[in-house]
């Protein structure tokens, strides 16, 4: 009994730590209950509605970008717990809440404006299709690529090297073998993670 008692008291202290983390993980998960509440069709259309794609950004980029990031495609959500509880949460607890929130949102906005721009271009340029202006990207993948990559700073040395190596490999690979849009998404979250280190200076003194 006292063992259990300790051990819930760990769990919640852990959760308690990285409000942000489990908040955020909480409301997605309430969304992807939703998502297995609809028909295919139907939500297919509803999440394009929340897409950052380049029509919804031209038109209302506000509410997409803040409403991209609580919805997951493909609607399964224990992995997220998963990776939530690896790299956000250590995140959080390092950084504080408002910096890993900046981190967050500086790789989420970021990286969708510099992939949507991207693939503008190649639509104007008639290197992809005129429908792509209506894809569908949402999710919470660029965010989490970002907090990957500021963890770096995070990482001991000589440790940190093979660290930033093995993100670099994961997440830079894919632009030479599938090239999408995505793929340049989340290579930039990662850059952008990455060039967040003027945050953890004042991190790393707590």
């Amino acid at each position: 009994m006292r063992r259990s008692l300790r051990a819930w008291a760990r769990i919640r202290g852990w959760i308690t730590s990285a409000p942000g983390t489990y908040l955020w993980l909480a409301a997605l998960f309430v969304t992807t209950v939703a998502l297995h509440q609809m028909s295919p069709d139907f939500e297919e259309d509803f999440l394009r509605q929340r897409s950052t794609n380049i029509h919804e950004l031209s038109t209302d980029p506000l509410r997409v970008l803040i409403a991209s990031a609580f919805w997951i495609d493909g609607g399964t959500w224990l992995p997220y717990a998963v990776l939530y509880t690896v790299f956000h949460a250590p995140a959080e607890r390092w950084l504080g809440t408002l910096r890993w929130l900046t981190v967050v949102v500086l790789a989420h906005v970021g990286a969708s404006l510099i992939s949507e721009g991207v693939l503008g271009w190649a639509v104007r340029h008639g290197n992809a299709a005129p429908s792509a202006v209506n894809t569908l990207d949402v999710g919470v993948s660029y965010a989490l690529a970002g907090v990957i990559g500021v963890l770096t700073y995070r990482i001991p040395r000589p440790w940190h090297l093979p660290y930033l190596a093995a993100v670099l490999i994961f997440f830079g690979t894919p632009l030479f073998v599938g090239r999408s849009f995505t793929d340049l998404g989340h290579f930039a979250a990662v850059l952008i993670g990455l060039a967040c280190y003027p945050l953890t200076r004042v991190a790393g003194r707590r």
